[in-house]
């Protein structure tokens, strides 16, 4: 007997509306942020034609704005304009090359708009307040919301006239359908408000308008979420009902389900604090309320295998995976032909995606630097070179694996040296933080790509110059890294180059916690001057382990650098459970051995904190051995990562990466 097909449950061709999908692994919808002008041009086009190339069954186009007033990014479309038509067209007409379904997702998050990007004021079914900044909503007049009404027709309109074979309205969130559904957010005491069938009015008559102008083989779709620590504003009972109103009137063909919601933002793009597969059970509720509508899940499924899962067991028709196809935009390709350990795996960091879409900038990726520069570094497949060359590679961090390993892809002869007994260097350590074996998972992936593609990996190897220089290599990369400065400098007391104290007994790196090689005592404080992981996991790992814990940072509050990602208030919640001690808007004054002066940054005012151990979450400091002795040697050298300037790992693989794409 042939042997069975990898994941059947996931691998097998569906139906939606009037198309059908070759599997049922999708793309889903999300804000990359990369328009130019207001239009897609080539870095759009190249990232979504990697995902399409990659084997993505549908891919969901990132939300269009429909109204002059749901304007929420930089990046964001033009609204109301046929401009963008010839441009979404060239990259509809490249994707369906590939066998994809392209749908566009259109939006209007009513209350929570941005008046710093649109110039107007919210529009909402009530005049509620904002949820993503400090403003009031303006409650919508009738014929305000006809013009919303037409808004989002238009859109879907200018959606098919661009080859999209239909539309997805995000009312997820808290968005504006959700609004108009919510008793807690319509308040109108008209016929858009009040009853039941009232409240579904905006949805029923968007949703009809759009099929009259765009037709029956137009895919509908609307996407919505689940947020169970708001059960207030709308229950999972809830959205079933509203779902099954809506399947039986036939108004649209699919529905998406996610997680989260204004009101409970970390859920939207859960990190690794949150368990696995966090939407398919209210995908599954969902599902149970509709007959004719496809259900999509999404939320944290990450994994082919999860997807299969989830689709066995019967919790969705379709999985939407996102930051795992931004991480590898060839997961589709790679599980369908059994090569699932091929897939590079996402952190669920959101450091380059959320992180980065969270400051206003187009997205990328921390492990998959080419997301978004597709059109520069020809996707995430690499031409090998005509030339092959021998090459060298010191360090086995992430910079170094990176470089070794899309080196070797492009056909040069790599050996990677490394000191340790180890690969991941001090990205290991921050594997070894609680919820982050994902760091692991990567560094695992690494070593079977090496193994693959011949690299000679030599572990126990440090190299000294004369060793490199001795070395059969016709390149030299120097991934060397970075090392703990050991000086206690603090950002809240930059003029102080040196911590008084930090040469007295009981002073430990990050560094030296997480290898085990420090032996604190019962009471801990941990300098947290970078408002990263760095400091914030490291509390965490020790007050798992019943230390007693004293965060100290010269940042408002924990977690400073890790809002963008949406992980620093699970953080701080963790943290705070486990009785951990925050001492914000703080420096250390000095270190006395067996505690420490804490200097209040705010008022000058200093308090003694008695504690057995420091504990330094500090900038590091760059290894610069290797790359100062080899100056002007001659040979072809190349620094990269911690070695150039101490900074987290996104630059560190990037480097790596574009280094060994001009070898």
């Amino acid at each position: 007997m042939p042997p069975a097909p990898p994941f059947p449950h996931l691998f097998s061709p569906i139906r939606v509306g009037s198309k059908t999908l070759k599997h049922r692994l999708n793309f889903g919808a999300h804000t990359a942020n990369m328009s130019a002008e207001g239009l897609p041009a080539e870095r759009h086009l190249g990232y979504y034609l990697e995902r399409a190339i990659g084997g993505a069954a549908m891919i969901v186009v990132e939300p269009v704005p429909v109204h002059r007033t749901a304007v929420l990014t930089r990046g964001n479309f033009r609204h109301g304009d046929d401009a963008v038509i010839p441009h979404f067209r060239r990259i509809t007409d490249a994707c369906h090359e590939h066998g994809t379904v392209m749908i566009q997702q259109l939006y209007h998050v009513g209350a929570h708009g941005d008046f710093d990007l649109s110039y107007q004021p919210n529009w909402s079914p009530s005049g509620l307040p904002s949820m993503h900044d400090q403003d009031g909503s303006h409650a919508m007049t009738r014929p305000e919301i006809e013009e919303l009404i037409e808004g989002f027709a238009q859109a879907a309109r200018r959606a098919k006239e661009a080859g999209f074979d239909g539309c997805e309205i995000m009312a997820a969130y808290n968005a504006l359908f959700e609004q108009f559904w919510s008793p807690f957010s319509n308040r109108r005491d008209d016929d858009w408000g009040g009853a039941f069938e009232n409240r579904m009015r905006f949805s029923s008559r968007t949703l009809a308008r759009i099929r009259a102008l765009c037709g029956e083989d137009f895919v509908i779709g609307v996407c919505v979420s689940v947020d169970p620590t708001r059960p207030d504003v709308l229950s999972v009972e809830d959205q079933q009902a509203i779902a099954a109103w809506h399947d039986e009137r036939g108004l649209y063909d699919y529905v998406t389900v996610g997680t989260g919601s204004y009101f409970e933002f970390t859920r939207l793009m859960p990190t690794f604090v949150y368990e696995d597969k966090l939407g398919p059970p209210f995908a599954e509720r969902i599902k149970e309320a509709v007959r004719h509508a496809k259900v999509q899940s999404e939320s944290h499924i990450r994994t082919p295998e999860n997807a299969d899962a989830v689709i066995g067991a019967g919790q969705a028709d379709m999985v939407s995976i996102v930051r795992g196809q931004i991480a590898d935009p060839h997961m589709a390709n790679k599980a369908r032909e059994g090569r699932a350990e091929d897939v590079r795996p996402c952190l669920s960091c959101n450091q380059m995606c959320w992180g980065r879409r969270s400051r206003d900038y187009w997205i990328s990726c921390l492990v998959n630097p080419s997301a978004g520069r597709e059109f520069e570094w020809g996707g995430d497949r690499f031409t090998r070179t005509d030339a092959p060359r021998k090459v060298l590679v010191v360090g086995g961090g992430p910079a170094g694996l990176e470089a070794a390993r899309v080196a070797a892809e492009r056909g040069h002869r790599v050996t990677l040296a490394e000191a340790s007994d180890k690969l991941g260097g001090q990205f290991r350590f921050a594997g070894m933080q609680p919820r982050r074996a994902q760091i692991l998972d990567l560094i695992d992936w690494y070593e079977r790509q090496l193994t693959k593609l011949q690299v000679v990996v030599r572990l126990n190897t440090p190299m000294e110059p004369d060793e490199v220089e001795g070395f059969d290599a016709e390149v030299v990369v120097l991934a060397t890294g970075s090392q703990p400065a050991g000086n206690g400098w603090q950002r809240g007391l930059p003029t102080v180059d040196r911590l008084p104290g930090v040469d007295r007994p009981n002073v430990f790196s990050v560094e030296d916690v997480m290898s085990r090689a420090a032996r604190p005592g019962h009471r801990v404080i941990v300098l947290d001057d970078t408002g990263t992981w760095r400091g914030g996991g490291t509390a965490w790992h020790l007050a798992e382990r019943d230390y007693k814990v004293t965060l100290v940072t010269p940042d408002p509050f924990v977690g400073r650098e890790i809002v963008r990602t949406s992980a620093d208030w699970p953080l701080r919640e963790r943290l705070r459970h486990l009785g951990v001690e925050f001492v914000v808007e703080s420096a250390i004054g000095e270190w006395h051995g067996d505690g420490a002066t804490v200097v209040g940054l705010l008022d000058g005012s200093e308090r003694r904190i008695d504690a057995d151990a420091l504990v330094l979450a500090t900038v590091n400091a760059p290894e610069r051995t290797l790359p100062d002795a080899l100056a002007g040697s001659g040979r072809e050298v190349h620094a990269i990562g911690d070695c150039v300037a101490a900074r987290q790992a996104p630059a560190a693989i990037h480097e790596g990466r574009k280094l060994a794409l001009e070898l």
